[in-house]
């Protein structure tokens, strides 16, 4: 068995929903996303956790020009097809109390979406990569630019402008590689083997960062985001936030340091800064919000810029850290789009200061929120804290100052985030919120998931972490051993 069922069955997913009309166009997707989760469950079922790379697929494609259909799954890859199998069908069920008109294109544009997030996490080869980071951007793109809010055409044009000139850096980086590599492939393993000095490295390093700190994204690389995520439909928002930002940390992890280890070491403390600038600023930012979606968009720009952090001071800690966040993040955000969503439907608004007293008619939906909150805070025993631990030390091995500031995302977070609770569900109930319906049916079932993922996760991480850890620390040691080669050179 090859990771190509998996990447394949989305695409033949997203054409059959194509052509389903009306309300039956959500099950035949839901099915498919279910579909998909357990054939992943199945690879993961077979998935020997070492540094080796399973399920491989290598065919040819375009050799004259050295490009190989070439994708497999490691230990890293394993935790983002898992991350993007379990989030889609999710997502998908947070829809069923919307009516979408062209539902069957809407449902078959989130599928395809999945068919080049999964494309990215696993492609082995430099074209196919970028083939995967942009017929993901493309569907996200029209759900924002057909279903989303009343400024989504202006939105969505700076949006595709940010990432597609990103995308371009990036693609020039990868034919840079492919220039300097043995074997003239754009094969993964021979791109690691280009030979660049340390000031080549430095070219390359900069045009991998550009493309993956937009798509994060890290300051200042930020400013599509709150807007977008404002703008979109919810469920694109889901998948911007949930899974399609995890696409610029992988991108760090697995394309920009291993190929660039020299150009890395000179920006290092650069990266670090920028990141860690992203986490005080969009904090500081989020204080000030009274659109409830808009919080949580700059509550995630904190969150990722922790996590980029974590990556650029480069120990299995902090990779280890980010790869069980980036997971732990996409379940909460998701939770936390989805409680605004439900608030927006019932309310009419999001706006903060209108809200109040929810608990006392919805107590099951107070309840739900509360739990995704405290995750998102990274309080001890759900899910935030471990990767935040990990995060946070890997930072202070690196600079105990920088983790210091690094820190102060926990307290910030706690504070908006705590206080936005307060003030939607505490205190008296209004003309708005007195009506207020508790959840049901597929509301009650997606929150419910997400409650039991947040606390199984926080009380025994260990599974997950296992999953990663020797792919992890086979990275670590082979950038490693690239530098003292580099150094031994003289350069």
């Amino acid at each position: 068995m090859t990771v190509s069922i998996l990447l394949f069955l989305p695409v033949v997913a997203a054409i059959i929903v194509a052509f389903i009309k009306n309300g039956a166009a959500k099950h035949a997707a839901l099915f498919f996303a279910v579909a998909e989760l357990a054939l992943a469950a199945v690879f993961l079922s077979r998935f020997v956790p070492d540094a080796s790379t399973q399920f491989l697929i290598t065919t040819s494609w375009i050799p004259k020009l050295g490009i190989y259909f070439t994708a497999g799954i490691d230990g890293i890859s394993m935790v983002m097809v898992l991350l993007t199998t379990l989030l889609v069908p999710l997502i998908i069920l947070t829809t069923y109390k919307h009516e979408y008109k062209n539902a069957g294109a809407f449902y078959a544009l989130i599928l395809f979406m999945q068919a080049g997030l999964l494309t990215v996490f696993t492609a082995l080869d430099g074209f196919l990569f970028y083939v995967g980071w942009e017929a993901a951007l493309i569907p996200i793109y029209f759900i924002c630019a057909l279903w989303g809010g009343e400024n989504r055409i202006k939105v969505n044009i700076k949006f595709f402008i940010y990432t597609f000139a990103g995308s371009l850096f990036m693609l020039i980086g990868i034919i840079y590689l492919y220039m300097h590599a043995p074997a003239k492939t754009y094969e993964l393993g021979d791109l690691y083997k280009a030979v660049l000095d340390p000031h080549q490295q430095s070219w390359v390093f900069w045009a991998f960062f550009i493309a993956f700190a937009i798509k994060m994204p890290i300051f200042p690389f930020h400013t599509w985001q709150p807007d977008t995520y404002t703008e979109a439909p919810s469920a694109g928002t889901m998948m911007l936030s949930g899974i399609m930002l995890k696409m610029g940390i992988y991108g760090v992890i697995r394309w920009l340091i291993p190929n660039a280890p020299s150009g890395f070491l000179q920006w290092q403390n650069l990266a670090i800064v920028l990141s860690i600038i992203g986490v005080v600023y969009a904090s500081l930012i989020a204080f000030n919000q009274k659109d409830g979606k808009r919080l949580i968009a700059y509550s995630s720009i904190g969150h990722v810029g922790l996590i980029a952090a974590g990556i650029f001071a480069f120990n299995v800690q902090g990779i280890q850290g980010a790869m069980i966040q980036m997971l732990n993040h996409g379940i909460n955000v998701v939770g936390l789009f989805f409680i605004w969503d439900i608030i927006s439907r019932r309310t009419n608004t999001r706006d903060i200061s209108q809200l109040g007293g929810i608990a006392k008619v919805a107590p099951n939906f107070a309840i739900a929120f509360l739990i995704i909150t405290l995750g998102t805070v990274a309080l001890p025993l759900t899910n935030g804290f471990i990767g935040e631990f990990l995060l946070l030390k890997s930072v202070f091995n690196y600079d105990i100052w920088l983790s210091a500031i690094a820190g102060l995302t926990i307290i910030f977070g706690a504070v908006y985030m705590l206080r936005m609770y307060k003030n939607t569900m505490q205190g008296e109930a209004n003309a708005l919120t007195a009506v207020f319906a508790d959840i049901s049916g597929s509301e009650k079932l997606v929150l419910g998931i997400i409650c039991a993922l947040i606390i199984i996760i926080g009380v025994y991480p260990q599974p997950i972490l296992h999953i990663s850890e020797a792919a992890v620390t086979n990275l670590v040691r082979e950038v490693e051993e690239k530098l003292v080669n580099v150094a031994g050179k003289g350069y």
